[in-house]
């Protein structure tokens, strides 16, 4: 804060106090500077606590003290104001001060700070906008709008995929060049010449990506231009109840939009996931409802659109288009490194994803990624400054190394921190929070105080405190299994993942009343580890009452659709028969 450049006089006053110790008189006499620099009662007490203990004062004068130093400073300080304000008013009828500016001073001053005076906050268009379109998304104009969001959907996917085949013939016309400048490598072309024809195949790529990235940009923008233009019309439309013109385009618009379904996106559909849900009640004393949902799925599908749309499909846009403005939102825990990018691993797959359709309300991920890191630099700038500050404290190896890291790399984040993302694009998705980890997740000696842990517990708050009724979680904080992740590996983790979000969502009533949620355990799709997975849940029922019939419920899907092994059908006979009776002991379970 800057300090008030305005010269306040100053003057020195002695402050007396008399008290007796025994048969001897005291007297403590100190010189006071006044008007005081803070308030009356933060000034007294630092001055009282520095006069017992420089003048080694006797404990029993303490009260008699501070009540006197008190007296003394609001009797001096008022009499300062009192010695001002008179001078203040001396100058005013002599002349020195203009009544209209000091006037004019006080009005402005007054207009500032008082809320009546206060000037409306002017609407902006994303306020108006966002307001149109629930109100029109739950109006009989909805099948228009999602068919319309369908055709531009459509449009777009027909520009990537002839941007991906003309990206694949000139890479195979790429290869087989490459191919015949090798041959001719040692003949008549030198490492030179083969290192020159590899740049020119580098830029000619990046030349063809950038004009592509250039053009899906730009119809991007006019889509998204023209589709909130067409919404504001068609709601001033709508306002005039005498006009029928647009009540024929709401009824004929549908049937020109709609695509003929595929006959094979219900194979799909069938394919996609398995699932099952339940519902729990956590609480010591006030039970709260919850669902719960155990899904085996790639976390992308729950981004993903489907070209050709069944009657399933187009229910789940409309499901997302209804809590778009709602206090429903659904979220998604993406796990991504420490870099604000979309330039690799699961970050690339997603930005390409949420390409694939435009989006008609937030900004692109791109630009919503420069805003995050502009604030993590903030962040990182304020944080440097208060280390500054404050004295030297004796840090551990690791936090010297996150330290050096930060320094080199301003900035990344820390393991256990995470960024959001806002979509109206994508399938099933609102809010994505790419959460940070680094490869401790993957070993098997991580515990509750893990910094990807804190972090789901950190989502968890956000979500509470912003609408979030849905949040999709990695059960194994993994997006995809690989060979150390053994039986083991996976029992141990998820069953730390699942204590720890019971815990959290028991803390949720604390946070925000005790609203009732939905946690979707996500499991990596992976044919191979369903039996592990089995195991996995049978191993949990042992603690959980709600968590053993998740177990008995996911075991009777497998069972049921014939993906269970001889050795689940075994587990699923012991898990029926712990959940009819309770009775039977964990040494019993096969191994």
């Amino acid at each position: 804060m800057k300090k008030s450049k305005v010269k306040v006089s100053s003057s020195e006053k002695e402050f007396t106090f008399e008290f007796r110790a025994g048969r001897q008189r005291c007297v403590l006499r100190v010189p006071l500077q006044f008007p005081a620099r803070s308030p009356v009662h933060e000034e007294v007490r630092d001055l009282h606590g520095r006069l017992m203990l420089l003048h080694r004062m006797p404990c029993f004068v303490e009260e008699d003290l501070k009540n006197a130093l008190t007296s003394f400073i609001q009797r001096e300080t008022l009499e300062d104001y009192e010695r001002e304000a008179e001078e203040a008013l001396q100058r005013l009828t002599t002349g020195e001060v203009d009544i209209d500016m000091l006037a004019n001073t006080w009005a402005k001053a007054y207009s500032e700070t008082t809320l009546e005076h206060a000037r409306p906050e002017e609407p902006s268009w994303d306020e108006d906008f966002a307001n149109v379109y629930h109100e029109l998304i739950h109006s009989p104009a909805s099948d228009t709008l999602l068919n319309l969001e369908h055709n531009y959907f459509l449009s777009i996917s027909e520009l990537i995929s002839e941007r991906d085949m003309e990206l694949k013939k000139l890479q195979e016309r790429q290869a087989a060049e490459m191919d015949s400048v090798m041959q001719e490598l040692g003949k008549s072309l030198s490492d030179q010449d083969v290192n020159a024809v590899a740049s020119q195949h580098f830029d000619a790529q990046q030349v063809l990506e950038n004009k592509w990235a250039n053009e899906l940009k730009q119809v991007t923008a006019i889509q998204k231009q023209e589709y909130q233009e067409w919404v504001i019309k068609l709601h001033q439309d709508l306002q005039n109840p005498n006009n029928s013109t647009i009540n024929e385009e709401i009824k004929v618009m549908p049937s020109q939009l709609t695509e003929p379904p595929d006959p094979g996106a219900r194979l799909f559909e069938e394919q996609r996931q398995l699932e099952e849900s339940f519902t729990i009640h956590l609480g010591a004393q006030l039970k709260t409802m919850h669902n719960l949902r155990l899904v085996r799925a790639d976390v992308l599908d729950f981004c993903k659109h489907r070209r050709h749309g069944s009657s399933g499909v187009k229910l789940r846009r409309l499901q997302t288009a209804l809590s778009l403005y709602s206090t429903s939102l659904c979220g998604l825990v993406l796990l991504v490194d420490n870099r604000v990018n979309s330039y690799s691993g699961i970050k690339r797959d997603f930005a390409t994803v949420s390409k694939e359709c435009t989006d008609f309300h937030f900004l692109l991920l791109e630009e919503q990624l420069e805003v995050v890191q502009q604030v993590v630099l903030y962040a990182r700038a304020q944080r440097s400054s208060k280390q500054r500050d404050q004295p030297e404290v004796p840090r551990n190896g690791g936090n010297e190394d996150k330290a050096k890291n930060l320094e080199r790399n301003p900035s990344n984040i820390l393991p256990g921190e995470f960024y959001i993302s806002r979509h109206s694009n994508l399938s099933d998705v609102h809010v994505v929070f790419h959460l940070c980890v680094d490869d401790n997740v993957r070993s098997g000696n991580i515990t509750a105080r893990d910094p990807a842990i804190m972090g789901l517990r950190n989502i968890l708050k956000v979500c509470c405190t912003h609408d979030i009724t849905t949040i999709t979680v990695p059960l194994l904080l993994v997006h995809d299994m690989s060979e150390e992740m053994t039986i083991p590996w996976c029992l141990k983790r998820a069953e730390l993942v699942f204590k720890c979000v019971k815990g959290f969502m028991m803390e949720m009533a604390s946070w925000d009343g005790g609203i009732s949620r939905t946690v979707q355990f996500l499991v990596p799709q992976v044919r191979r580890h369903i039996a592990a997975f089995l195991r996995i849940l049978c191993s949990l029922t042992y603690y959980t009452e709600a968590v053993f019939y998740l177990a008995f419920m996911t075991l009777h899907c497998y069972y049921n659709k014939g993906y269970a092994s001889h050795k689940a059908i075994q587990l699923y006979l012991y898990v029926s028969l712990k959940f009819f009776f309770f009775c039977l002991p964990p040494h019993f379970w096969p191994v």
